[in-house]
């Protein structure tokens, strides 16, 4: 987690909590487990889009998927300084390499019709209907703080550069890949084009963890397990320590989940299991506990 709550949003802020993230990662790496690592992107992409709207004056603003493409870049560069940097101090020497993902979607998902997810800064009603006027973009409300973009959120289909990522791996390269959910590509033409969406980091994480033919997926996040009836009372939450996909889905089809948090990450769990693969849900302070079944939540 490189943006924790309450925190200034600072580079230095940000490589301090991408050490503490190294620590956990280098621990696993120790143990002779290859590695590839995602993450989220959504505070520094904002980031970017709000710088791009204070300088629209002075400097063409860049389609959104090169600014998924631009934050991939700056995270990775603190995650490889900080995990290159806890390797070292381990006496391992292993390269880490950020590569640039792109993710294809379908040109005909659903969501192309019916956008739902907020990106960038805030703005006034009367702002948001001159930009849609001017650029053709969609504005909704967003919870009463005022309107904000709004754009596809399509499923993942295939790593455009999964090849690259396997035979980097098999030759030792500890892989940063697949950043921010990827870069949100369609085909046409046998060229990819890429389009104004976002895709959810950790189905995308899925994806990439059954296309590089992964044995386990880790997600994660800022709990200890998946529980049921979360925050829902004293007495009424429950662990969840191990499941099935069956049994996942149909927590998740109850309503268990909230579809901005918990939910794509049971999701995704859910989609590796069907594949084969096994998902391990927890915080990076309960990792080591969780792999050796201890802690967090076991979807297979």
């Amino acid at each position: 987690m490189l943006l924790r709550k309450g925190e200034s949003g600072t580079f230095d802020a940000q490589l301090e909590n991408a050490r503490r993230t190294a620590k956990r990662i280098a621990g696993l790496i120790e143990r002779g487990y290859r590695v590839i690592i995602t993450h989220g992107n959504g505070p520094q992409v904002g980031s970017i889009l709000i710088q791009q709207e204070k300088g629209r004056d002075e400097v063409p603003a860049m389609p959104l998927d090169v600014c998924v493409a631009e934050s991939q870049g700056e995270i990775g560069y603190m995650l490889q300084r900080a995990l290159r940097a806890e390797l070292i101090k381990r006496g391992i020497n292993r390269p880490v390499a950020t590569i640039v993902t792109q993710v294809r979607v379908d040109e005909t998902d659903e969501a192309f019709k019916n956008p739902t997810k907020p990106i960038g800064p805030f703005y006034s009603k009367q702002e948001a209907g001159k930009l849609s006027r001017q650029t053709g973009s969609l504005f909704k409300e967003d919870a009463g703080r005022g309107y904000r973009r709004v754009v596809p959120s399509p499923r993942p289909k295939e790593i455009v550069e999964k090849d690259a990522i396997s035979r980097m791996i098999k030759g030792g390269v500890i892989v940063i890949a697949s950043g921010g959910g990827g870069i949100p590509v369609v085909k046409r033409r046998n060229m990819f084009w890429g389009v104004e969406a976002v895709i959810d980091k950790d189905l995308a994480a899925a994806v990439l963890a059954e296309d590089v033919k992964a044995d386990m997926l880790i997600i994660l996040t800022d709990i200890k397990a998946v529980f049921l009836n979360y925050r829902k009372g004293r007495g009424c939450e429950m662990e969840l320590r191990k499941t099935t996909p069956e049994d996942a889905a149909r927590y998740l089809k109850e309503g268990h989940f909230a579809p901005g948090s918990m939910g794509p990450k049971v999701q995704a769990a859910i989609d590796f299991a069907l594949k084969g693969g096994k998902t391990i849900i927890t915080s990076p302070k309960y990792l080591e506990d969780a792999m050796k079944g201890d802690a967090g939540t076991l979807i297979e």
